[in-house]
């Protein structure tokens, strides 16, 4: 397999201000990688918490909400990909051990930042369906995105039954992309992922920016009001430089050199 060469920076934690907690002790448990050279313009977020499979608990969830917020804001970051520390595991669901111990205001409270990061992250509801099968009824957002993504009945079915999926099954029921088999050296579907993310790269920010707010919008609303919201992105797009240059590259048969302004 050919792959492409690139120079990796080192891992670095971006630490959830005022967070205390039992698992830290041994690092960060969200860390953050720019990529370099001709994938320059990927991050990948790490995420090591391998004492509890990455669960998402309260500073895991803390301090994943915190990379984002700062993330968000570096206008250098095109592409994010996600990625375990923890081999042959990328995300266990909510740790329902941690959630175990806290009070009822307290669950109230984590469900509903958790909500938050699921919609920072545009994650699909699979990380909530295995609740069903402990007595819990998907919390973070699986009983309204899941119908979105395989339609009602095929929801029901999966969230009222706990079944687990494994990724070609995932894949025939088009809830992930690609599905891939697994390589020697155990890390197929992040290739995968850097493969996708290396396609994005070099496309117009403004443009993936904006194309991806008239599809998260557009879902949640009726489709006169989708089309409203995808003429307001088309039109901002439409004074950019990178329009300008895009079709200025298009008319004179060569690739375009998008700036991101």
């Amino acid at each position: 397999m050919l792959r492409v060469l690139c120079l990796l920076r080192p891992w670095r934690p971006l630490r959830a201000r005022g967070c205390a907690s039992d698992g830290a002790a041994g690092g960060s448990e969200i860390q953050v990688r720019a990529l370099a050279g001709p994938d320059q313009g990927i991050t990948e977020i790490l995420m090591n918490r391998p004492s509890a499979r990455n669960a998402l608990g309260n500073v895991f969830v803390s301090e994943l909400l915190e990379t984002l917020a700062q993330l968000r804001e570096d206008r250098q970051v095109r592409v994010l990909l996600f990625r375990s520390g923890v081999k042959g595991v990328f995300c266990a669901g909510a740790d329902l051990k941690e959630r175990e111990q806290m009070s009822e205001a307290e669950v109230g409270v984590f469900v509903q930042r958790l909500r938050g990061l699921m919609n920072d992250i545009a994650s699909s509801a699979v990380m909530g369906l295995i609740e069903t099968t402990r007595g819990l009824l998907p919390g973070a957002g699986g009983t309204q995105r899941l119908p979105r993504c395989l339609g009602v009945a095929l929801a029901k079915e999966l969230i009222f039954t706990g079944r687990r999926l494994s990724g070609t099954e995932a894949h025939v029921l088009g809830l992930v992309n690609h599905a891939v088999a697994q390589n020697e050296e155990g890390d197929a579907a992040y290739q995968r992922a850097r493969a996708l993310a290396q396609e994005i790269l070099p496309q117009a920010p403004i443009a993936v920016r904006l194309g991806k707010v008239a599809i998260d919008r557009g879902t949640e609303v009726d489709i006169a009001s989708g089309m409203a919201i995808e003429g307001m992105c088309y039109a901002q797009n439409i004074p950019t430089r990178d329009r300008l240059e895009g079709m200025a590259a298009f008319r004179e048969k060569r690739t375009p050199k998008f700036v991101g302004k």
